[in-house]
């Protein structure tokens, strides 16, 4: 194996709970991956699966390029060279090679995102920030409402539906964005420091609500983070540096509900 490429292959299981649940096939397969803005080269060559089911966690420094493989993988960006191969339900096509059309309505469809600062959109109710994805797949109003009420609820948002972001607490909106990406059943969650905003105690609620969410519907989990409590919730973890993948990923069975460092009594 490269030193660019990380699958599951001979990555050594460690401490994690569980492994009763043995995560599935590769729902998407990046190979070769290049990408450069002016003169800096983000991507060199990175090669990197996503398994159905698999939290993964994507760590780094800042500038590392771990920002841009998530752009890249989820089709916001179109690399310079590389392959993104999407194996999905019914669809199974290089991302890399589509235009920005079909770009589009495969993230509206298949995949959903969460950001650091939520980017809810403040003059919106919880419920309207819920129903758009909805509503912009063609879902009926009134059925689009039930979902996003549903999904609100699940995340314990039901008293809340009617607030608008800016009378929520940070955990609250977070959890909102975590309720309008999981709405439309996407097959993979891109969470680009999805705790980045919040004090420790609300990342680590936001952080549980997320990973049971996810877990529920089977779906993949891609975080990029900076922080190892954050990164201690996952499967897998690979590091980037310097546009490549780093040795030393670390897979953990089938991933705990709460972090490592919980489980093994250590500091947190």
């Amino acid at each position: 194996m490269s030193a660019t490429a990380v699958t599951t292959a001979g990555v050594a299981p460690g401490r994690g709970q569980g492994g009763s649940h043995p995560l599935g096939e590769a729902l998407m397969r990046a190979r070769g991956l290049e990408m450069s803005f002016g003169q800096t080269r983000a991507l060199r060559g990175i090669d990197l699966d996503i398994l159905a089911g698999e939290v993964l966690a994507v760590t780094g420094p800042s500038g590392s390029g771990k920002s841009t493989l998530l752009h890249v993988m989820a089709g916001v960006l179109v690399p310079d060279a590389g392959s993104v191969g999407y194996h999905g339900g019914n669809v199974s096509q290089d991302i890399a090679a589509l235009d920005e059309a079909a770009r589009s309505r495969l993230r509206l469809s298949e995949f959903g995102f969460i950001f650091q600062f939520g980017q809810l959109l403040p003059d919106l109710s919880a419920l309207d920030n819920v129903t758009i994805p909805l509503l912009l797949a063609s879902t009926p109003r009134k059925k689009a409402l039930a979902q996003a009420r549903e999904t609100l609820g699940e995340l314990g948002l039901s008293e809340h539906l009617d607030k608008r972001p800016g009378q929520l607490s940070g955990g609250q909106a977070q959890r909102a964005a975590v309720a309008r990406a999981l709405v439309t059943s996407p097959r993979i969650l891109f969470a680009d420091e999805p705790t980045g905003s919040l004090d420790s105690l609300a990342a680590e609620r936001t952080m549980e609500v997320l990973l049971g969410s996810v877990r529920s519907r089977g779906a993949g989990l891609v975080i990029i983070t900076h922080d190892a409590r954050v990164a201690a919730y996952a499967d897998r973890e690979v590091t980037v540096r310097d546009g490549r993948i780093g040795p030393g990923a670390m897979q953990t069975g089938s991933g705990p509900s709460k972090p490592r460092h919980a489980a093994t009594g250590s500091p947190s």
